[in-house]
Order: C-alpha cells, then structure tokens, then sequence
C-alpha cells in the first residue's frame, strides 16, 4: 500500500493572484474591451456636454456681490467614472464641453482650452478612483467634492499666479474684499456649495447606487465589487504623482497662452449671441448623433465578438 498522498490541482493563475482577469462568469469581464472604452469615452463626453448645454440656459444666480451660478454638473462625470472607469470618463467628460459647449457655440479659445481640459482630466481621473465602493455614500460624497477642488484650486492657482507675476490686472467686486487671495476662497466655496453638493453629492448619492448593478450589463461588464482592482484607477504611486504635477504645469503654460494674447486656433464667431438660445439645439442634435453612432457600432461589436465566441 502506497503513503503518498494525491497532489492537490495547481491553483489558477486568477487564484495565484488574487484578483478577477477575463471573463468572470462567461460572458462578462472584469477588464474592458476597445469598444467598451470607446463607449464609456463617448458616454462622457456626449452626458457632460449636454449637462453644459442646459446650464447654458438656465440663468446666472447671484446673491448680492457673489455670483452663486453652477459650473458644472459634478454627478454626470461621476456617475460614469464610478460605475464603468476613472480614466475614460476623465478623458470624455472636458472634450465634451469643449465641442459640444464651446466649439459648436462659437466660443472656442484655441490651445487655451487645453488649461482647462487638463484641470477637468484630473480632477475626473483621481475623484472617479477614490469611489472604490459605488454604494458607499462616504466615497460618494468626497469624490464629488473632491472633483471639485482639484478643477477649481488648479484654476485658483493660475488666476493668482497672472495677477501676482503681473501679465493680467486684478478684478475686484464692489462689496467685497479687495483681495485676490479672498475672492478666489469665496468662489471656491461657492463651487463647492453649488457644483459639488446641489449638483454633485446629492444627486450622485441616489443615481450612482440606483443604476450599479442595472447599467453594467448593458455594456457587456460586471458591476464593480468593492476590493477589487478599479479598470482604468489612477495608480497610488509616485509616478502618478509626479504625472498630475506634470499636467498641472502644463495646463498653467497653455494659461498663460491667453494671458499672453496668444490665441492659436481661436474660433470665436459667438453664435449664442448671433441666433440665441435657440442655437443651443445645433448641439444637442450633434450629441444625439455622435451617442446613437457610438451605441450602434458598440452593438455590432458586441455581436462580432459574441458571434466569434460561438464559432
């Protein structure tokens, strides 16, 4: 009679690892195919150009010398980064407001627009990342204003560094301070009021939980499971870090661009003010386009590969 004893089975590799790879349940997967990134990138971009497009016409709010309008719509951008990937709802959500909201509406300032979509890019990229649990309303809730003042303390920081090094003039408000440092914590308090709880924390905290675990399969992926890798996270490494200072610097250079009066590729006819708020529909018919283009050929992907599956 033999001791030996039976070898137990070589682990799998997704085991050796300890984390989810490829297909997870035989038809969805933890990564993401081309397609799936292309439909995230046009999601973000065609929702956040379009959020643009109705705050373009509901009008400015202002409660005596302080201007409390909305930038942004924070939970859009967030909704998509939480739910699908940081990285390319990052990269849609900026481009769609320079096309849709500034390109169409006749208002776009050339290489300038580039401060502004890094500052988005990040600030998108390393809020989306934090919400590791889209059903934690603590992440919700940072995330959003997270968002909110890395875009804007960016934008603080290059409006200062103008005034201070001297190639623009400061630009007071009657009734309050005069004071550039001031003025720049007001408003950030007030886009962190407006932008990133009314129309950030708030409504993500009801969408991003009511559509995880529905939305997901409709894009042939698995809902996010709280520990496991996030597709398309910002890395927690130095490198990553040495790469946000990168961006910000640059979108400081392409600030000054305008500060300089270089204004390389400005394309400013203004139609807004040329045909009015009526022009605004040029856009949203252009957006209708683009997504229904985009679900149609993430359809016939869809099909191609499930088709080269069965064969």
């Amino acid at each position: 009679m033999s001791t030996q004893t039976p070898e137990s089975p070589a682990p799998t590799t997704d085991q050796r690892r300890g984390t989810l790879r490829g297909v997870v349940d035989g038809v969805r997967s933890a990564q993401l195919s081309t397609s799936q990134k292309l439909m995230i990138f046009v999601l973000s971009m065609s929702l956040f150009g379009l959020s643009n497009i109705i705050l373009e016409i509901i009008p400015d709010l202002s409660l005596g010398p302080v201007d409390v309008s909305v930038s942004y719509m924070v939970f859009v951008p967030l909704t998509i980064a939480a739910l699908f990937s940081p990285f390319w709802a990052a990269l849609g959500a900026p481009l769609g407001e320079i096309v849709f909201t500034d390109l169409l509406m006749g208002d776009f300032s050339g290489l300038a627009e580039v401060e502004g979509f890094l500052q988005m890019f990040l600030a998108v990229f390393i809020a989306g990342s934090l919400l590791r649990n889209p059903r934690s309303r603590v992440q919700i809730v940072l995330g959003a204003i997270t968002l909110v003042l890395v875009d804007k303390v960016l934008s603080a920081i290059v409006d200062l560094s103008k005034v201070w090094i001297g190639v623009e003039d400061a630009e007071f408000v009657e009734g309050l301070p005069e004071s550039m440092l001031a003025l720049e914590i007001i408003g950030l308090g007030v886009d962190v009021l407006m932008s990133g709880i009314l129309l950030g924390a708030i409504p993500a905290l009801w969408l991003i939980p009511a559509l995880h675990g529905k939305i997901e399969p409709l894009m042939g992926m698995r809902p996010r499971v709280p520990g496991e890798p996030i597709p398309g996270q910002a890395p927690a490494s130095g490198v990553f870090v040495g790469f946000a200072l990168l961006l910000s610097v640059a979108s400081f250079g392409f600030a000054f661009l305008e500060a300089f009066d270089v204004s390389a590729g400005a394309f400013e006819p203004d139609y807004l003010d040329r045909f009015g708020d009526g022009f605004l529909l040029v856009s949203v018919l252009a957006i209708a386009v683009v997504l229904a283009g985009a679900i149609v050929l993430f359809r016939l992907s869809q099909r191609s590969k499930e088709t080269a599956d069965r064969s």
